[in-house]
């Protein structure tokens, strides 16, 4: 009989050894899970801006802006730090006919803004806008900065 209850308190205490295990394992899991979803998480001083694009190209350019943008303002805004999100052709006609967007990812407006002033005093940007006075692709450009949201997907 004594070594029955003695199988008995074994058991009880293996029992209390997986337990411990398991509440250790669980709170040690919380944890982790924990940190991780607080990296995901917005920071309030984040600086991080976007810039939103719209060219208004002269009626019938839109294809040679488009080529101008593949083939050339593109590497210009790479070698200059502006990271282009992407590019965009309206559907919606009439009213956005002949339009051509991108978006701009800066890590603050102080960024975008000396980035801006390197690739405006490029030679080869210079190239560009002096080949352009005699053909006109763009008859107006607005531009927009943004803040993401601290909801938002893409901050």
């Amino acid at each position: 009989m004594t070594l029955n209850c003695c199988k008995f308190k074994g058991w009880k205490s293996k029992g209390w050894t997986v337990c411990a295990i398991a509440l250790v394992s669980f709170a040690a899991g919380s944890l982790i899970t924990a940190r991780l979803a607080h990296i995901n998480q917005v920071r309030a001083d984040s600086n991080r801006v976007f810039e939103l694009r719209v060219y208004h190209a002269v009626p019938g350019k839109l294809p040679a802006l488009e080529s101008r943008f593949r083939d050339t303002t593109s590497k210009l805004l790479a070698k200059h730090g502006l990271k282009v999100v992407g590019y965009w052709i309206p559907e919606r006609a009439p009213a956005w006919d002949n339009t051509f967007v991108d978006i701009l990812a800066y890590s603050s407006r102080e960024e975008a803004n000396k980035n801006w002033a390197a690739f405006v005093a490029d030679p080869e940007f210079q190239e560009v806008i002096k080949s352009e006075q005699a053909n006109k692709l763009v008859e107006k450009e607005d531009s927009t900065y943004m803040h993401p949201t601290d909801f938002s997907p893409m901050k």
